[in-house]
């Protein structure tokens, strides 16, 4: 079906895209990596593509991709951020460790010259991330009968209320919407997806990180004896505050040390310049790693300004922080840090992981903890936590609410999987 909403929506990112290749040398790295997206030539008609728009998605399709591997399929992973292609390179050696069935690069722009490359080998299906909705490539991937599947599927009330008549197209021609939360499949049921189911939040059946490179364990030694504050996925203001009550701690605890993960790549060299000018005795976890206790043993902060180690960094902490909450609404994954069992606080804005948030405060595995709280709290939770609680080498037990998600998705993709027809 072509109508004026296809039509207008065609002709609106056609020309999008001819503008954008015209002008391509000062677009942005991110639309410069877009323009360029293609897919490996060895690539046979029928393998799977699976999108993740950025690093927390690329994350979240670990065990969706390590599932598709386990099935014999071929698999192509796209993502569409710098960091993202940045985190992509590390996945796929890991993905690709057994056998080599997955690549990855670029998402495309949703234009016909951009989705070309991907369409002339046609992909046996599509699944996307949380909530990643294309018209021209839905359109195109319908035209063709290829299955178009979100997983771990989440829309927001205000995002009903963006996109029109485009976005509700879009969703209308999604095979299978596999909803995280219940608010989630509501959203999608009115924005007229036809099939939607609650598959649950694919952050709480995450496999277990893969181990953090040797260099850590002069660090390990250097500081085994002491306290670590870790927090992580940090946004603007909040290194302030992390440092500052991190500061107010060490007059109790002084050998506390810090590790500092800040969410955005791109504010890496700001939080750095920011230590620096500081004073702080601090490396970059970019930066070649000593294997010297006694190098370490100067050192009073780490920043993590690299991809994929915070997950399992908060294993060698004795209390978290998991940011997004004190200076924004929205908040981070908490999981991260509680299922090591390490005693987890977070601000008050969380909007965007109530469904995770709201189980684990009932447990007791999360506490809420306004920002002018933040120290005591912490100093509380210093007095009475084991150095490394999450050193035990076993993970705790989530709220049932929380587990099985990964089964359940996979439930609904064996549905159109061609190995499984």
């Amino acid at each position: 079906m072509t109508d004026w909403i296809d039509l207008s929506y065609l002709t609106g990112v056609t020309l999008a895209g001819a503008v954008a290749r015209a002008i391509e040398r000062g677009l942005p790295e991110g639309v410069r990596l877009r323009l360029n997206a293609k897919v490996d030539e060895d690539l046979a008609t029928g393998w799977v593509w699976v999108h993740a728009v950025s690093v927390g998605e690329l994350i979240l399709a670990d065990g969706i991709v390590r599932w598709l591997v386990e099935q014999g399929q071929r698999i192509h992973v796209t993502t569409g951020t710098p960091a993202g292609i940045g985190l992509l390179a590390q996945r796929l050696t890991l993905w690709n460790r057994d056998q080599e069935l997955v690549t990855g690069g670029a998402f495309p722009l949703d234009d016909p010259t951009g989705l070309k490359p991907f369409l002339q080998r046609p992909p046996s299906a599509f699944i996307a991330l949380e909530t990643e909705l294309w018209p021209n490539l839905l359109r195109e991937l319908e035209r063709r009968g290829i299955p178009r599947i979100i997983v771990n599927g989440r829309l927001t009330a205000r995002s009903l209320t963006r996109g029109g008549p485009w976005l509700r197209r879009a969703a209308s021609r999604i095979s299978l919407v596999a909803a995280r939360d219940p608010e989630s499949l509501e959203h999608f049921q009115q924005l007229g997806a036809p099939w939607v189911e609650l598959g649950g939040n694919l952050k709480a059946d995450l496999p277990t990180p893969a181990p953090l490179h040797e260099g850590w364990q002069a660090l390990r030694e250097a500081w085994s004896a002491h306290p670590v504050l870790v927090a992580g996925n940090t946004v603007e203001g909040e290194e302030a505050l992390v440092l500052d009550v991190w500061q107010q701690a060490r007059e109790s605890f002084p050998e506390l040390r810090l590790i500092l993960a800040p969410r955005q790549p791109r504010r890496f060299p700001e939080v750095g310049a920011a230590f620096g000018e500081a004073g702080l005795r601090f490396h970059r976890a970019s930066n070649p790693w000593p294997d010297s206790t006694i190098y370490w043993k100067g050192m009073d902060v780490l920043l993590l300004d690299t991809l994929g180690e915070l997950p399992l960094a908060y294993q060698e902490g004795t209390v978290a922080l998991v940011g997004g909450g004190w200076t924004w609404h929205g908040g981070h994954n908490p999981l991260e840090p509680v299922r090591w069992g390490v005693p987890t606080l977070i601000g008050e804005g969380y909007a965007n992981f109530q469904d995770l948030v709201n189980p684990l405060r009932d447990t007791g595995q999360v506490r809420v903890v306004q920002e002018g709280n933040l120290f005591p709290a912490v100093l509380e939770c210093l007095q009475i936590s084991k150095l490394r609680p999450g050193k035990s080498g076993t993970e705790v037990e989530l709220p049932a609410s929380l587990r099985g998600a990964l089964g359940k998705t996979v439930k609904f993709l064996k549905i159109f999987m061609v190995n499984d027809r």
